[in-house]
């Protein structure tokens, strides 16, 4: 089968075994994969992965050994794959479990190829009506939506989102649908311009009013980033963290306990809830796509995703 796979370099490859499901897992068939921030920074060295990247997609299933019902059935996948026997899992927490594999970023191949298999506890039903170019935003919507999972929003507070990339778009998409006054720190027109109607405000960094929000979401990936939020933040505010940084960030702890901020970090969310926000049309991720390229063209498309100004790539992996 065709993937495009990481070691020292990233290429395609034309000719790799395709994956045999174990037991409990389903084979799943690829429509359509997207690219993440986090891959790219998998290219740049942020963890150690070989392998097929990969962990936004949407498919069928095409192969079910224990589950030959599900054989054709259109799907999306959580991406944590868990041990279900470790001190995480046994409590209910299989996204920490302590030896977890994850989709495309550790120990388990991706969905930047012709098919993946999972564990048919991870894999979700798509509705009938909701388009392949949607489902493909699940996980990312999911991880969007963990942040009203972990702290309750009021329609009366002030809330910023610190980045308008592709997962800051999807917060203020999100936290929109709380009523809450909704201010995005967005440097670039085309970044504006996708969050009209949706934002309160779009702001410059220079225009955010310190001390002015009770929840501040850092999704600018940037340790500037990081500090910005932390100026815009009220004394017993929200500090949510959807970043994930390559190295240290420098941060006055001392403000932190003098201020009494509440910092929260935030991954991986509902599958379920985000399914039925793109079923209800609630949320239209589908203005975040700026590329749609055959899997053969799967390294020419990670080079456009890192291009300046461009938000969703999707790759066609039929």
């Amino acid at each position: 089968m065709k993937a495009i796979w990481l070691d020292d370099e990233v290429r395609l490859h034309t000719d790799l075994p395709v994956p045999s499901p174990a037991t409990g897992e389903a084979l799943v068939r690829v429509r359509l994969a997207g690219v993440c921030s986090t891959d790219l920074a998998l290219l740049d060295g942020y963890y150690p992965f070989r392998g097929v990247l990969g962990h936004e997609f949407v498919g069928e299933i095409a192969a079910a050994p224990d589950a030959p019902e599900r054989i054709g059935a259109r799907v999306v996948g959580t991406i944590n794959l868990s041990c279900g026997h470790c001190s995480e899992c046994r409590a209910c927490r299989p996204n920490h479990c302590l030896r977890r594999a994850v989709l495309g970023i550790k120990q388990h191949d991706g969905a930047f190829a012709e098919f993946l298999c999972l564990p048919l506890g991870n894999l979700h039903r798509v509705p009938e009506t909701v388009p392949d170019t949607a489902a493909v935003f699940t996980e990312p919507l999911a991880a969007a939506l963990q942040i009203p999972q972990q702290v309750h929003i009021k329609p009366s507070q002030r809330v910023l989102v610190v980045g308008a990339g592709r997962l800051g778009q999807l917060i203020a998409r999100v936290l929109a649908l709380t009523g809450a006054e909704l201010d995005v720190v967005a440097r670039h027109a085309h970044q504006r311009q996708r969050l009209d109607g949706i934002a309160t405000r779009c702001l410059g960094e220079s225009e955010v009013a310190a001390g002015g929000y009770d929840l501040v979401v850092e999704a600018s990936g940037a340790p500037g980033g990081f500090a910005l939020a932390r100026q815009a933040l009220r004394p017993r505010g929200t500090l949510c963290l959807k970043s994930t940084y390559r190295g240290e960030v420098a941060v006055d702890l001392s403000s932190l306990v003098v201020d009494e901020i509440r910092v929260l970090g935030s991954r991986c969310g509902p599958f379920p809830a985000a399914l039925r926000l793109l079923e209800r049309q609630q949320v239209d991720p589908t203005p975040l796509i700026d590329a749609r390229l055959p899997l053969s063209e799967g390294v020419q498309a990670l080079q456009r995703a890192a291009e300046p100004g461009v938000l969703k790539v999707l790759l066609d992996c039929r």
